[in-house]
């Protein structure tokens, strides 16, 4: 049986170093060799290099697991029962433009079940940090997510669509109705990061649409092992497998779950 535990700790240990690399290479960075890989969305060979070195010191660490990796840089799939999901740089535009929040996003799923995740934000040299059961960590300290129980005192985080604007007008009338009975809400452009941040209790509560495997998977483990709930717009525990995802404390999740109900549908 494998030490998740141990898994975890050596996996923040490539998060790290890939986080490095990437800061090193934005410095430097030349936004005349980026690439239009779909609509709105931004490949460099920075993401494909930086993928490539996370690929690389995985094997050594965990060589009977296969492989889920955004730019697919390799072909080593397996038929174990774990899986490697990787996001070598989420929060490409924000990386090409100078920002500085980006992130490394690493998760193992057991059977398709996420089971452990990391998600270092490079910019703010921070590694959070999960495994199922044991909790979920901010640079080696516990966090959780927060206590909030009405909407009208949460921050709320999300992602605008980029190429898939099927809800477009019921993900803008729910933005709307947050907009009157929040805080706020924030789009950074890392869904890793949103997660990351609804985990530790910087977000009450994170939605979007549109969404990938690598994009959500590090981050689920981190809400659920922080305290928070995690669905899909349908409010069906799969949000790895589906494009929705919606992450909040216990109190906070059935209402947006409720607004987006009414609202998209």
């Amino acid at each position: 049986m494998i030490d998740l535990s141990v898994l975890t700790e050596k996996a923040s240990l490539v998060a790290k170093e890939a986080g490095t690399y990437l800061r090193i290479r934005q410095r430097t960075f030349d936004r005349s060799v980026v690439e239009l890989k779909s609509m709105n969305a931004l490949v460099s060979d920075v993401d494909r290099s930086t993928e490539e070195l996370i690929v690389q010191k995985l094997m050594e660490v965990f060589p009977e697991a296969g492989f889920l990796t955004e730019e697919e840089t390799t072909t080593q799939k397996t038929d174990s029962e774990y899986t490697w999901v990787i996001d070598p740089l989420d929060g490409t535009t924000n990386f090409v433009h100078g920002l500085p929040i980006y992130s490394v996003s690493i998760a193992l799923l057991r059977e398709g079940w996420p089971v452990l995740g990391v998600v270092y934000e490079a910019g703010m040299d921070e590694c959070f940090t999960a495994y199922e059961g044991g909790g979920a960590f901010l640079n080696g300290k516990r966090i959780s997510t927060t206590t909030s129980e009405r909407l009208e005192d949460t921050l709320l985080a999300t992602g605008f669509p980029y190429y898939n604007f099927s809800k477009l007008q019921g993900f803008q009338d729910t933005l709307s109705h947050m907009y009157q009975h929040t805080r706020g809400v924030r789009r950074i452009g890392t869904a890793a990061v949103d997660l990351a941040y609804t985990a530790c209790g910087r977000f009450d509560g994170y939605f979007e649409y549109g969404l990938s495997p690598w994009d959500v998977a590090a981050g689920v483990v981190l809400v659920r092992e922080a305290g928070g709930i995690v669905t899909d717009f349908s409010n069906n525990n799969v949000p790895v497998a589906s494009e929705s995802i919606i992450a909040a404390n216990k109190s906070i999740h059935p209402l947006v779950y409720t607004i987006i109900e009414q609202k998209i549908g």
